[in-house]
């Protein structure tokens, strides 16, 4: 995609990543919610600006070498165009500077396309945590990758 940049996620980004997270998930983080993700320094909150909107974001807690991806979602807009991929490249690059290893997440088992992403990125089924989403109840896969996947 032309003319787009991933940068660390700020206050003025938050209206449209909660526009974005109301469209992709049924029970969606708050202005708060994020608000206080992106500002602990631990944590990792990426925005890919696109077109001078927000494309799509990530999230990530870092603590004691792991990474936990939080948050992933993009704009129905501009998805399949590579946004998701080159988000969670720049946060495992940016989570490795802070010394995480391994990095964990959650996805929806009926969430095919992000399942293909993550395992072509070096993602692999770790478990699965039973009626982990709600609206609708559904479990989720867990997924994992260690600094031996890391290209």
């Amino acid at each position: 995609m032309d003319n787009w940049q991933i940068r660390e996620m700020q206050e003025q980004d938050i209206e449209q990543v909660e526009r974005i997270e109301k469209e992709t998930f049924s029970v969606p983080w708050s202005e708060k919610s994020f608000i206080d993700a992106c500002t602990t320094p631990e944590n990792i909150y990426l925005v890919c600006i696109a077109d001078g909107e927000v494309a799509g974001y990530c999230g990530l807690w870092t603590v004691l070498g792991e990474g936990n991806i939080t948050n992933m979602a993009v704009s129905q807009h501009y998805r399949r165009k590579g946004v998701g991929k080159a988000l969670m490249q720049e946060m495992e690059k940016r989570g490795r500077q802070k010394d995480v290893s391994v990095f964990f997440l959650e996805v929806r088992e009926s969430n095919t396309p992000a399942r293909t992403l993550y395992e072509t990125m070096g993602y692999e089924q770790i478990g699965i945590r039973k009626r982990f989403y709600e609206k609708p109840v559904e479990d989720a896969v867990i997924m994992s990758k260690g600094w031996r996947s890391f290209d």
